[in-house]
Protein backbone atom coordinates (compact mmCIF):
# COMPACT_ATOMS: atom_id res chain seq x y z
CA UNK A 1 0.00 0.00 0.00
CA UNK A 2 1.21 3.45 -1.15
CA UNK A 3 1.84 5.50 2.32
CA UNK A 4 -0.89 8.41 2.96
CA UNK A 5 0.33 11.76 1.83
CA UNK A 6 -0.92 14.67 3.88
CA UNK A 7 -0.91 18.30 3.08
CA UNK A 8 1.37 20.71 4.92
CA UNK A 9 -1.78 22.14 6.38
CA UNK A 10 -2.86 19.16 7.95
CA UNK A 11 -0.32 18.49 9.57
CA UNK A 12 0.49 21.76 10.91
CA UNK A 13 -3.11 21.49 12.14
CA UNK A 14 -2.47 18.34 13.60
CA UNK A 15 0.77 19.09 15.56
CA UNK A 16 -0.47 22.63 17.14
CA UNK A 17 -3.29 20.84 18.67
CA UNK A 18 -1.74 18.30 19.81
CA UNK A 19 0.99 21.28 21.96
CA UNK A 20 -2.19 23.35 23.26
CA UNK A 21 -3.87 20.20 24.10
CA UNK A 22 -1.10 19.40 26.49
CA UNK A 23 -0.74 20.98 29.83
CA UNK A 24 2.97 20.52 29.88
CA UNK A 25 4.11 22.06 26.91
CA UNK A 26 2.33 25.71 27.62
CA UNK A 27 4.47 28.21 28.83
CA UNK A 28 7.90 26.03 27.58
CA UNK A 29 11.16 28.13 27.61
CA UNK A 30 14.04 26.28 25.65
CA UNK A 31 17.63 27.46 26.22
CA UNK A 32 19.93 26.47 23.51
CA UNK A 33 22.28 28.14 20.72
CA UNK A 34 20.75 31.02 18.65
CA UNK A 35 21.45 29.75 14.84
CA UNK A 36 21.91 32.03 11.47
CA UNK A 37 22.81 35.13 13.27
CA UNK A 38 23.51 38.16 11.30
CA UNK A 39 25.02 41.38 12.58
CA UNK A 40 24.02 44.52 10.41
CA UNK A 41 26.33 47.61 10.32
CA UNK A 42 23.58 49.62 11.65
CA UNK A 43 24.27 47.60 14.78
CA UNK A 44 20.97 45.88 14.97
CA UNK A 45 21.00 41.59 15.60
CA UNK A 46 19.04 39.73 12.95
CA UNK A 47 18.17 35.78 14.11
CA UNK A 48 15.53 33.48 13.36
CA UNK A 49 13.58 33.20 17.19
CA UNK A 50 10.13 35.03 17.83
CA UNK A 51 11.64 35.66 21.77
CA UNK A 52 14.75 35.86 23.26
CA UNK A 53 16.00 37.53 27.15
CA UNK A 54 18.74 36.85 28.60
CA UNK A 55 18.44 34.00 31.50
CA UNK A 56 20.06 34.82 35.69
CA UNK A 57 22.67 37.12 36.14
CA UNK A 58 22.39 38.24 32.75
CA UNK A 59 18.49 39.92 33.20
CA UNK A 60 19.67 41.40 36.27
CA UNK A 61 22.83 42.89 34.16
CA UNK A 62 20.96 44.03 31.28
CA UNK A 63 18.41 46.14 33.55
CA UNK A 64 21.12 47.68 35.76
CA UNK A 65 22.67 48.93 31.86
CA UNK A 66 19.27 50.12 31.60
CA UNK A 67 18.85 51.89 34.01
CA UNK A 68 22.78 53.30 34.54
CA UNK A 69 21.75 54.73 30.87
CA UNK A 70 18.39 56.48 32.18
CA UNK A 71 19.99 58.38 35.04
CA UNK A 72 23.20 58.86 33.23
CA UNK A 73 20.96 60.77 30.66
CA UNK A 74 19.28 62.51 33.42
CA UNK A 75 22.59 64.19 34.77
CA UNK A 76 22.62 62.18 38.20
CA UNK A 77 26.00 60.65 37.86
CA UNK A 78 27.67 64.37 36.43
CA UNK A 79 30.69 64.61 38.81
CA UNK A 80 30.16 68.87 38.60
CA UNK A 81 27.29 67.95 40.61
CA UNK A 82 29.40 65.79 43.45
CA UNK A 83 29.94 67.95 47.33
CA UNK A 84 33.40 67.79 49.16
CA UNK A 85 32.92 65.84 52.48
CA UNK A 86 33.18 67.91 55.83
CA UNK A 87 36.85 68.37 57.51
CA UNK A 88 35.57 67.47 60.83
CA UNK A 89 31.82 66.27 60.87
CA UNK A 90 29.99 66.52 64.23
CA UNK A 91 27.11 64.52 63.30
CA UNK A 92 27.85 61.40 61.11
CA UNK A 93 24.35 59.67 59.85
CA UNK A 94 24.34 56.04 59.01
CA UNK A 95 21.55 54.22 57.10
CA UNK A 96 21.68 50.60 57.28
CA UNK A 97 20.34 47.63 59.20
CA UNK A 98 20.70 48.03 63.02
CA UNK A 99 21.37 44.19 63.17
CA UNK A 100 23.92 44.13 60.24
CA UNK A 101 27.95 43.36 60.52
CA UNK A 102 28.33 47.19 58.54
CA UNK A 103 27.03 49.47 61.65
CA UNK A 104 29.77 47.53 63.97
CA UNK A 105 32.45 47.77 61.66
CA UNK A 106 31.15 51.88 61.15
CA UNK A 107 31.34 52.55 64.87
CA UNK A 108 34.43 50.44 65.44
CA UNK A 109 36.25 52.71 63.10
CA UNK A 110 33.94 56.18 64.24
CA UNK A 111 35.46 55.27 67.75
CA UNK A 112 38.80 54.73 67.35
CA UNK A 113 39.24 58.24 64.78
CA UNK A 114 37.15 60.76 65.82
CA UNK A 115 34.93 59.83 68.77
CA UNK A 116 33.83 63.67 69.77
CA UNK A 117 31.42 62.97 66.41
CA UNK A 118 27.97 62.34 66.80
CA UNK A 119 26.61 59.09 64.95
CA UNK A 120 22.66 59.22 63.84
CA UNK A 121 21.61 55.85 62.93
CA UNK A 122 18.46 55.20 60.67
CA UNK A 123 17.40 51.65 60.47
CA UNK A 124 16.66 50.08 57.17
CA UNK A 125 15.90 46.87 55.97
CA UNK A 126 18.98 46.71 53.37
CA UNK A 127 17.71 43.01 51.12
CA UNK A 128 14.32 42.28 50.53
CA UNK A 129 11.34 43.29 48.39
CA UNK A 130 10.58 46.49 50.33
CA UNK A 131 14.23 47.29 50.62
CA UNK A 132 14.13 50.22 48.28
CA UNK A 133 11.61 52.13 49.92
CA UNK A 134 12.67 51.26 53.65
CA UNK A 135 16.26 52.51 52.36
CA UNK A 136 14.89 55.95 50.20
CA UNK A 137 12.56 56.63 53.28
CA UNK A 138 15.34 56.52 55.36
CA UNK A 139 17.87 58.59 53.73
CA UNK A 140 14.70 61.37 54.06
CA UNK A 141 14.08 60.87 57.45
CA UNK A 142 17.64 61.49 59.00
CA UNK A 143 18.37 64.04 56.47
CA UNK A 144 14.89 66.28 56.01
CA UNK A 145 15.40 69.10 53.48
CA UNK A 146 12.70 71.33 55.10
CA UNK A 147 14.85 71.07 58.68
CA UNK A 148 18.81 71.53 57.63
CA UNK A 149 19.27 71.63 61.55
CA UNK A 150 18.35 68.16 62.15
CA UNK A 151 21.00 66.99 59.09
CA UNK A 152 24.04 65.24 60.27
CA UNK A 153 26.63 66.67 58.46
CA UNK A 154 27.46 63.96 55.99
CA UNK A 155 25.87 60.26 55.81
CA UNK A 156 26.92 57.12 54.98
CA UNK A 157 24.26 54.64 53.29
CA UNK A 158 25.40 50.87 52.99
CA UNK A 159 25.83 47.42 54.05
CA UNK A 160 27.98 44.24 53.84
CA UNK A 161 28.66 42.41 51.25
CA UNK A 162 26.33 39.95 49.44
CA UNK A 163 25.20 38.31 45.88
CA UNK A 164 23.76 40.49 43.14
CA UNK A 165 20.23 39.90 44.30
CA UNK A 166 21.11 40.18 47.78
CA UNK A 167 22.29 44.63 47.10
CA UNK A 168 19.90 45.08 44.38
CA UNK A 169 18.22 47.21 46.40
CA UNK A 170 20.72 49.62 45.61
CA UNK A 171 19.92 49.68 42.34
CA UNK A 172 16.72 50.56 42.85
CA UNK A 173 15.18 53.99 41.37
CA UNK A 174 13.63 55.01 44.87
CA UNK A 175 17.59 54.61 46.13
CA UNK A 176 19.24 56.27 43.37
CA UNK A 177 17.05 59.45 43.58
CA UNK A 178 16.70 59.63 47.66
CA UNK A 179 20.45 59.71 47.17
CA UNK A 180 20.40 62.29 44.81
CA UNK A 181 18.23 64.22 46.56
CA UNK A 182 19.54 63.98 49.96
CA UNK A 183 20.67 67.71 51.35
CA UNK A 184 23.50 66.90 52.46
CA UNK A 185 27.14 65.22 51.05
CA UNK A 186 26.35 60.82 50.82
CA UNK A 187 28.94 58.37 51.35
CA UNK A 188 27.92 54.47 49.15
CA UNK A 189 29.15 52.10 50.76
CA UNK A 190 27.42 48.65 49.36
CA UNK A 191 29.31 45.23 49.13
CA UNK A 192 32.82 44.68 48.62
CA UNK A 193 35.23 46.55 46.63
CA UNK A 194 34.36 44.35 43.38
CA UNK A 195 30.90 45.41 43.71
CA UNK A 196 29.04 48.18 42.13
CA UNK A 197 26.04 49.73 42.15
CA UNK A 198 24.12 52.98 40.96
CA UNK A 199 24.03 54.00 44.40
CA UNK A 200 27.59 54.16 43.86
CA UNK A 201 27.77 55.91 40.87
CA UNK A 202 25.31 58.49 42.66
CA UNK A 203 26.92 59.31 45.74
CA UNK A 204 29.34 61.93 46.31
CA UNK A 205 31.91 59.60 47.20
CA UNK A 206 31.94 55.84 47.20
CA UNK A 207 33.75 53.66 49.42
CA UNK A 208 34.56 50.12 48.83
CA UNK A 209 33.49 49.24 52.09
CA UNK A 210 31.97 50.38 55.47
CA UNK A 211 34.67 50.42 57.07
CA UNK A 212 36.53 52.32 54.25
CA UNK A 213 33.62 54.48 54.55
CA UNK A 214 33.98 55.67 58.52
CA UNK A 215 37.40 56.31 57.66
CA UNK A 216 36.59 58.45 54.49
CA UNK A 217 34.26 60.84 56.80
CA UNK A 218 36.02 61.04 59.73
CA UNK A 219 39.45 62.44 60.62
CA UNK A 220 41.91 60.83 62.52
CA UNK A 221 42.65 62.37 65.65
CA UNK A 222 45.93 61.49 66.38
CA UNK A 223 46.74 63.22 62.80
CA UNK A 224 44.94 66.41 63.94
CA UNK A 225 46.93 66.75 67.23
CA UNK A 226 50.46 66.24 65.80
CA UNK A 227 49.05 69.21 62.78
CA UNK A 228 47.42 70.90 65.56
CA UNK A 229 50.87 71.30 67.69
CA UNK A 230 52.72 71.72 64.62
CA UNK A 231 50.41 75.07 63.54
CA UNK A 232 51.30 76.13 67.07
CA UNK A 233 55.34 75.49 67.00
CA UNK A 234 55.56 76.97 63.83
CA UNK A 235 53.08 79.89 65.31
CA UNK A 236 55.50 80.25 67.93
CA UNK A 237 58.72 80.12 65.96
CA UNK A 238 57.07 82.85 63.47
CA UNK A 239 56.32 85.26 66.74
CA UNK A 240 59.55 84.73 68.34
CA UNK A 241 61.32 85.63 65.10
CA UNK A 242 59.04 88.70 64.89
CA UNK A 243 60.40 90.02 67.97
CA UNK A 244 64.10 89.41 67.51
CA UNK A 245 63.25 91.31 64.43
CA UNK A 246 61.56 94.45 65.94
CA UNK A 247 64.53 94.10 68.86
CA UNK A 248 66.87 94.48 65.76
CA UNK A 249 65.32 97.34 64.33
CA UNK A 250 64.75 99.65 68.02
CA UNK A 251 68.73 98.78 68.84
CA UNK A 252 69.64 100.35 65.76
CA UNK A 253 67.09 103.33 65.82
CA UNK A 254 68.50 103.95 69.47
CA UNK A 255 72.13 104.02 67.82
CA UNK A 256 71.23 105.94 65.22
CA UNK A 257 69.48 108.74 67.51
CA UNK A 258 72.51 108.02 70.38
CA UNK A 259 74.99 109.36 67.04
CA UNK A 260 72.91 112.46 66.19
CA UNK A 261 72.12 113.58 70.27
CA UNK A 262 74.65 114.52 73.20
CA UNK A 263 73.25 112.81 75.46
CA UNK A 264 70.89 109.62 74.89
CA UNK A 265 71.28 107.29 77.50
CA UNK A 266 68.52 107.97 79.25
CA UNK A 267 66.14 107.42 76.45
CA UNK A 268 68.22 104.01 75.48
CA UNK A 269 66.96 102.92 78.47
CA UNK A 270 64.22 103.87 78.26
CA UNK A 271 63.33 102.52 74.91
CA UNK A 272 65.18 99.64 75.76
CA UNK A 273 63.51 98.90 78.99
CA UNK A 274 59.54 99.09 76.94
CA UNK A 275 60.71 96.79 74.50
CA UNK A 276 61.91 93.92 76.47
CA UNK A 277 58.45 94.69 78.27
CA UNK A 278 56.87 94.10 75.13
CA UNK A 279 58.66 91.12 74.62
CA UNK A 280 57.98 89.73 78.26
CA UNK A 281 54.44 90.18 77.78
CA UNK A 282 53.97 88.81 74.43
CA UNK A 283 55.98 85.80 75.50
CA UNK A 284 53.76 85.72 78.67
CA UNK A 285 50.82 85.40 76.83
CA UNK A 286 52.09 82.81 74.56
CA UNK A 287 52.65 80.70 77.49
CA UNK A 288 49.50 81.53 78.95
CA UNK A 289 47.95 80.24 76.15
CA UNK A 290 49.69 77.57 75.56
CA UNK A 291 48.56 76.38 79.19
CA UNK A 292 45.02 76.80 79.05
CA UNK A 293 44.97 74.97 75.57
CA UNK A 294 46.84 72.49 77.43
CA UNK A 295 43.97 72.57 80.15
CA UNK A 296 41.18 72.62 78.20
CA UNK A 297 42.78 69.46 76.29
CA UNK A 298 42.89 67.48 79.92
CA UNK A 299 39.68 68.57 80.81
CA UNK A 300 38.24 66.95 77.07
CA UNK A 301 39.98 63.47 78.40
CA UNK A 302 38.57 63.48 81.44
CA UNK A 303 35.26 63.91 80.31
CA UNK A 304 35.51 61.54 77.17
CA UNK A 305 33.41 58.28 77.94
CA UNK A 306 36.63 56.30 76.81
CA UNK A 307 38.26 57.91 79.62
CA UNK A 308 35.73 56.66 82.06
CA UNK A 309 36.32 53.06 80.66
CA UNK A 310 39.66 53.07 80.96
CA UNK A 311 38.85 53.21 84.58
CA UNK A 312 36.93 49.62 84.78
CA UNK A 313 33.48 51.48 84.38
CA UNK A 314 30.96 50.01 81.09
CA UNK A 315 28.66 52.06 79.16
CA UNK A 316 24.82 49.86 78.75
CA UNK A 317 23.28 50.65 75.11
CA UNK A 318 20.06 49.39 73.22
CA UNK A 319 20.61 46.66 71.06
CA UNK A 320 21.61 49.17 68.54
CA UNK A 321 24.61 50.10 70.93
CA UNK A 322 23.54 53.83 69.59
CA UNK A 323 20.81 54.43 71.85
CA UNK A 324 22.39 54.88 75.81
CA UNK A 325 20.31 52.80 78.89
CA UNK A 326 21.03 55.24 81.50
CA UNK A 327 19.29 53.35 84.37
CA UNK A 328 18.18 49.81 85.26
CA UNK A 329 14.24 50.89 85.27
CA UNK A 330 14.68 51.77 81.57
CA UNK A 331 15.68 48.13 80.86
CA UNK A 332 13.03 45.71 80.66
CA UNK A 333 13.32 41.74 81.30
CA UNK A 334 13.72 40.74 77.47
CA UNK A 335 15.40 43.58 76.13
CA UNK A 336 18.63 42.93 74.55
CA UNK A 337 21.33 44.99 75.64
CA UNK A 338 25.10 46.13 74.42
CA UNK A 339 27.98 46.24 77.15
CA UNK A 340 31.03 48.26 75.95
CA UNK A 341 33.77 47.89 78.08
CA UNK A 342 37.89 49.48 77.17
CA UNK A 343 38.28 46.47 74.86
CA UNK A 344 35.38 45.71 73.26
CA UNK A 345 31.45 45.07 73.72
CA UNK A 346 29.12 42.02 74.35
CA UNK A 347 25.43 41.93 73.64
CA UNK A 348 23.23 40.62 76.52
CA UNK A 349 19.55 39.95 77.66
CA UNK A 350 17.50 40.86 80.61
CA UNK A 351 16.27 38.07 82.26
CA UNK A 352 15.25 39.48 85.34
CA UNK A 353 15.83 42.69 87.74
CA UNK A 354 13.83 44.96 90.40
Amino acid sequence: MPPEVRAVWQVARYLRERVDGDPHLRDLWIGGEVSNLTVASSGHLYFTLDFVQPAGVGALQAEFERRKAQFEAEGLFEESRKRPLPVFPRRIGVVTSAKGAALHDIQTVLERRWPMATLMLQHAAVQGEEAAVDIAEAIRAIAPKNDPSRCPDVLIVGRGGGSTEDLWAFNEEPVVRAIFGCPVPVVSAVGHETDTTLADLVADRRAPTPSAAAEMVAPDRVDVARHVQSVQARGLMHVSRRLAASSQTVDRTITRIERQLPDTRPLHRSITGRADSMMHAVHRSIVEAREQTAGLAAQLRTLSPLATLDRGYALVAREDGVTPVPSAGDAQPGDAVQIRWRDGTRTARVESGQ
